[in-house]
């Protein structure tokens, strides 16, 4: 019992303190401009909603980055809506498809079986080397060789992330980092000194590009690295999911 009385006296002690407090509280609640319904200025100020502010409507941007709804674009004839003046030429528009192009020229004669065989050579290459064409950013390459009265030529077909140019540009730059010859050397009109010589190989690009009137993407804008997140993320979770059985 000795032991019980100090602390049921520490109690009492605590809550008479808080009743203590209590009281004054409310007896300060009560004399307040508040509880006599006298609010003040800087209260009213306070309490005063904002206007709400307009929102504003979504981007195009915002639109052209939505994958999960299939898009198609129709393209004005010359492949670009406006005019507008890049590195080496026109700036071709980016489309629900990305960027790509379609090049058509001429096989030099007797050259058809060389442009076959350099098939084989990239098949080896990204074999050996899963990742070397990685800086094109591609989607998607293909190759079409058909004969035009009597005449062989050459269709190349590309789906790519970055634009026109830098795609140039990062495909001569491959080419000398690997010793790989283009296929490109193969066709009428490619210049002799295409190592060196980007503004020439654009000039050739531009002059055999066939421009698109129409593309569409079932995902459109997205990109390859974008598509391999996906699926690697699905492929994550249908093995944790085979894990849980």
């Amino acid at each position: 019992m000795s032991k019980d009385q100090p602390t049921s006296a520490t109690r009492r002690g605590f809550l008479g303190a808080a009743t203590v407090a209590t009281a004054a509280t409310a007896a300060t609640l009560t004399t307040s401009p508040i509880a006599r319904g006298e609010q003040t200025n800087e209260i009213r100020v306070a309490q005063t909603s904002p206007e709400p502010k307009p929102t504003s409507p979504p981007s195009p941007i915002a639109k052209e980055r939505d994958w999960s709804k299939p898009a198609a674009m129709a393209i004005p004839k010359g492949g670009a809506f406006k005019q507008e003046q890049g590195r080496y030429g026109l700036i071709y528009p980016r489309t629900p498809a990305n960027y790509g192009f379609s090049i058509l020229a001429k096989v030099k004669p007797g050259r058809e079986a060389a442009v076959r065989e350099y098939g084989n050579t990239i098949e080896k290459a990204v074999a050996d080397a899963p990742e070397v064409l990685a800086p094109l950013k591609l989607h998607y390459l293909r190759w079409v060789l058909f004969e035009i009265k009597g005449d062989t030529y050459f269709m190349y077909q590309g789906i790519f992330d970055t634009d026109f140019d830098k795609y140039i540009e990062d495909a001569v730059a491959l080419f000398a980092s690997t010793g790989i010859t283009t296929v490109f050397t193969n066709l009428e009109g490619f210049p002799e000194n295409w190592q060196n010589n980007v503004p020439a190989i654009n000039k050739f690009f531009r002059e055999h590009q066939c421009p698109s009137f129409l593309e569409y993407a079932e995902y459109p804008y997205a990109t390859a690295d974008e598509v391999k997140k996906a699926l690697r993320v699905k492929s994550a979770m249908s093995n944790m999911l085979d894990q849980m059985q």
